[in-house]
């Protein structure tokens, strides 16, 4: 293990086989911590091709099971993003997938820090269960086409054992690191094609173009040395997705998204990610057909309707479905309004979604409880005229302090000239 920690320090580039030898044996405890914990300040120091971050995915995608569906089942196309803030995309591309007839078991995650994770939003409906076992997984996908679970613990276990190490000694902000590590997961999936949603601005981890298309570009290089078909989209995350944050909120805003009564920017994304995965998965011969399709989804209703029958296979109550306003709700509602007249020319993305996490509406630790019925929605958004004493903002909260609602009015910026956002979609990595 000395060797390969110094063949790293010294900027080599690592063998496959010295890759496997350390996920193998740091995964059956043969190597103590801190020798992999030099090992990874190595590679983040260092940094990996696009060859090692390959050899290292496909490694920990190799240390644990690996899900095999049947044939009627296939192509499993999926889709993975690299978290935002008011990213609710998957609640609402998951129903359109099914009412297209492609199957998609999407294995997601919980909220950390300041972006809000899919398990606990849809855990804000009463009964779902996102925690399916084997059995289950394969009972809820053949019902219903799709299924939103978190991952088993026999899920590339080298990954969540080298991410905790990571977590505590300073290497998470590594571009190889990061790349394998999501494609480990996806890989042992089993699943046949993959679209990337990578944020990129203020409430993204990549906050410029660059980095953003360097991780695009590692992840895309992965999938395809693994054999399944690739694309990564670079999307704008300067705001919010929607108006709403918080895990309740959102799940109103995706049912509203799902009967065409919701928010412009997170419906055409998600009908662009849709028109993504339906070529790929050959149910459209071109993103024009595989776009109508997806809209042609949501105004038929068939869309709301494969929405229902997941929650249901899934264990939740559909009249909650049939009636958002059941959903949790919090006691308070404070408004928050422009402190002066003029143009929004930004918001302080990352700090919106940290104000939800300090309502208790995420978490910073991974075994914090949170509060499903709290958050923030959006008034206004970038480009937005405002007048003084106009609302900006709503927020949920069961109690909240004055310092913390000066804090949300400050993440809008207020200028005298107008203000240009740019486009949904910045880039696309094929």
């Amino acid at each position: 293990m000395l060797e390969i920690i110094a063949h790293k320090r010294d900027g080599a580039v690592l063998t496959p086989e010295e890759i496997q030898f350390v996920v193998t044996n740091y995964t059956q405890g043969k190597i103590p911590d801190y020798q992999v914990s030099a090992w990874l300040m190595s590679v983040y120091l260092q940094g990996m091709n696009f060859q090692e971050a390959s050899e290292l995915a496909m490694a920990m995608r190799d240390s644990g099971e690996q899900l095999h569906w049947p044939a009627k089942f296939l192509p499993i196309i999926d889709k993975h993003s690299t978290g935002g803030v008011g990213d609710k995309v998957s609640l609402i591309l998951a129903p359109i997938l099914a009412a297209c007839n492609l199957y998609d078991p999407m294995i997601a995650g919980r909220g950390l820090g300041h972006t809000g994770g899919t398990l606990d939003k849809l855990e804000s409906i009463p009964g779902f269960d996102v925690a399916l076992d084997d059995a289950a997984l394969q009972a809820a996908l053949q019902q219903a086409k799709v299924v939103i679970t978190g991952a088993t613990t026999e899920l590339a276990p080298a990954d969540r054992l080298l991410y905790a190490l990571r977590d505590t000694t300073g290497t998470v902000a590594s571009i190889p690191l990061i790349a394998s590590s999501i494609m480990s997961k996806k890989l042992a999936a089993g699943i046949s094609g993959l679209v990337m949603d990578v944020k990129c601005g203020s409430g993204a981890f990549m906050k410029t173009q660059p980095e953003a298309r360097e991780l695009a570009q590692t992840l895309v290089a992965i999938g395809k040395a693994a054999g399944i078909k690739m694309a990564a989209l670079i999307t704008n995350m300067e705001q919010p997705l929607g108006l709403a944050i918080g895990n309740s909120l959102e799940v109103q805003e995706a049912i509203a998204c799902l009967t065409q009564q919701g928010p412009e920017d997170i419906t055409e994304l998600t009908l662009t990610l849709a028109a993504q995965m339906l070529v790929m998965g050959d149910k459209a011969g071109d993103l024009s057909q595989g776009h109508q399709l997806a809209q042609g989804t949501l105004r038929d209703g068939t869309a709301l309707a494969c929405f229902k029958q997941m929650v249901a296979a899934q264990g939740g109550d559909v009249a909650y479905i049939d009636d958002p306003s059941r959903l949790p709700k919090a006691p308070q509602q404070i408004t928050i309004t422009a402190p002066k007249t003029g143009v929004i020319g930004a918001i302080a993305t990352e700090q919106i979604g940290m104000a939800v996490v300090h309502l208790g509406g995420g978490r910073l630790v991974k075994e914090a409880a949170i509060d499903p019925a709290v958050g923030i929605v959006l008034r206004h958004k970038i480009g937005d005229a405002v007048v003084a004493g106009e609302p900006l903002a709503v927020v949920h909260a069961n109690q909240v302090s004055p310092e913390l609602l000066q804090d949300i009015q400050a993440c809008f910026k207020i200028q005298k000239n107008s203000a240009n956002l740019g486009p949904l979609v910045l880039d696309t990595i094929l």
